[in-house]
């Protein structure tokens, strides 16, 4: 199996305090890597030192099979990225800014600014300077540029900040085309776990630090528990008709109205029809299962 991104022991201390504690990543080629964590958890800092914006205070990082070092300019090279917010000349147009980072990069290939503009819904706005585009706008140009020379590996930082959830599925569709059309291996922070959850294909969770967990989605997926949600109007008369009368106790109550149900044993019109004969008013009552963020909020609190 090929890594494109493995790091060992990954440390950072800034003010002797340790931001980053031994953290092991494993990226496959052509996969997308959702990489999971609190505010100050440590993402960004890692990402930083992938792209070799700052050194490690130690470990190691291997891109592309080789040991990254601060001459590793070909390396770098192969990667795209977006830290943080992305910035930009700010009277220069957006196609101009296209340019002058090509100019930088060595990167000379016919209609590529044009390409990418297209590619990011921008062809319309690429003539006007930066300083009047929207954050969004902004966003998606970061983007324009980040998969402008073609890289073999994208490295994103929140990219959906500032978006709206039509231009949230413009972009997830465009990263999953990325990965699957043209063998691009993705790294994305994000803390909209929706998103991540629907085209992840490895998510790591990193809290103060520390990595927690490395798993496929797949995994998440089989592990992760199928529940009954149950809406009612009095929870305390529906724990106890579900703990006394139908002696079920592996139950969870969310909030001031919802109950989660594990035991699935019996079905869901049998279970309300019970509810009802003692007297317990519900207002609705679905089956589901546990999504990334349940997983995610469960391994954080463990945490």
């Amino acid at each position: 199996m090929s890594y494109i991104i493995r790091t060992h022991e990954l440390t950072k201390v800034f003010d002797n305090k340790e931001v980053v504690n031994n953290v092991n990543i494993n990226v496959k080629q052509s996969e997308i890597y959702g990489f999971l964590g609190p505010n100050g958890a440590g993402k960004t800092t890692v990402m930083r030192m992938i792209i070799n914006l700052i050194k490690p205070t130690s470990g190691e990082i291997e891109i592309f099979g080789e040991r990254l070092t601060f001459s590793s300019y070909n390396v770098l090279k192969r990667i795209g990225s977006i830290i943080e917010y992305p910035v930009f000349i700010d009277h220069l147009s957006g196609k101009e800014n296209l340019e002058f980072h090509c100019e930088y990069m060595g990167y000379y290939s016919p209609n590529c600014v044009e390409n990418a503009l297209e590619m990011l819904e921008l062809s319309k706005t690429g003539n006007k300077p930066v300083r009047s585009y929207s954050l969004g706008m902004k966003q998606r140009l970061g983007l324009a540029r980040a998969v402008l020379t073609k890289p073999e590996l994208l490295i994103l930082d929140e990219p959906m900040n500032g978006l709206d959830p039509a231009g949230m599925k413009h972009i997830r569709d465009l990263l999953k085309m990325l990965c699957r059309e043209n063998g691009m291996t993705i790294l994305i922070s994000s803390h909209i776990l929706s998103e991540i959850e629907s085209f992840a294909d490895t998510i790591g969770i990193i809290s103060q630090g520390k990595m927690l967990r490395e798993l496929a989605m797949q995994e998440i997926h089989d592990i992760n528990l199928s529940y009954v949600e149950l809406v009612a109007g009095d929870l305390k008369r529906a724990a106890y008709v579900l703990t006394e009368h139908l002696h079920i106790t592996n139950f969870k109550l969310m909030d001031n109205k919802v109950i989660r149900i594990y035991d699935t044993s019996m079905p869901s019109q049998e279970l309300s029809k019970k509810l009802i004969l003692n007297d317990v008013a519900i207002e609705s009552i679905s089956q589901k299962s546990e999504t990334l963020e349940d997983y995610f909020l469960k391994v954080t609190e463990e945490r």
